[in-house]
C-alpha cells in the first residue's frame, strides 16, 4: 500500500527519531536503525533537508525515506542480516 504522507518535521529524543508526518501520523524508530545518524552530532542531525519523499543529512550521506519508514525499514546502506520485526 502506498501513502500520499510527507514528512513535516523531524526530531531527536534520547536514542530515537521522530518524523511528523501531513497526515496527522508520528513516526518512531530506533536511532540505531541509522548508524550515520547514531554517530552524527546532534548539529549534524539538526541540518536535515526535508522533500515531498523524505528526509536527506548532507554532511552525514544519510537518505530516508517515507515509504522506508512507514515499511519499518532500516538502514539499507549495509549488508546485514538483521531485518526489522
Amino acid at each position: 500500500m502506498m501513502s500520499s504522507a510527507k514528512p513535516t518535521g523531524v526530531r531527536f529524543k534520547r536514542a530515537s527519531m521522530w518524523v511528523d508526518l501531513t497526515d496527522g501520523r508520528t513516526i518512531g524508530v530506533p536511532l540505531a536503525w541509522f548508524p550515520r545518524l547514531l554517530r552524527g552530532t546532534a548539529k549534524q542531525r539538526k541540518q536535515v533537508r526535508i522533500s515531498r519523499r523524505g528526509l536527506h543529512w548532507e554532511a552525514l550521506d544519510e537518505d530516508i525515506s517515507v515509504a522506508g519508514l512507514l515499511a519499518g525499514l532500516r538502514d539499507q546502506s549495509q549488508s546485514s542480516k538483521t531485518f526489522a520485526a
